[in-house]
C-alpha cells in the first residue's frame, strides 16, 4: 500500500489458502492491491514442481504488474 501512494506499482503472490485472508485484509485497510493466487501448498514443492506453478502463473503475474502499472 505503501509502494503504490508512492507511485510504485506492485501486487503480491500467495497460494490459494489465503484468498480469504487477503480479502479480509483489503476490506480492513481499504486497499485492494493487485494479486495472483497459485495453488496450494507451496512448503513440501520439489524444484520442478515450484517451476511448473511458476510457468503456469506467468502470465497473470506479468498481466498484475501491467494492470498496476496502468493504475498509475
Amino acid at each position: 500500500m505503501d509502494l503504490e501512494q508512492r507511485g510504485v506499482p506492485g501486487g503480491f503472490v500467495a497460494s490459494t489458502e489465503f484468498v480469504e485472508a487477503a480479502r479480509a485484509q483489503a476490506e480492513s485497510l481499504g486497499f485492494d492491491p493487485h494479486k495472483v493466487f497459485v495453488e496450494h501448498p507451496i512448503q513440501d514443492r520439489t524444484d520442478e514442481e515450484m517451476q511448473a506453478l511458476a510457468e503456469e502463473a506467468f502470465e497473470e503475474v506479468l498481466a498484475m504488474i501491467f494492470e498496476s502499472q496502468d493504475d498509475q
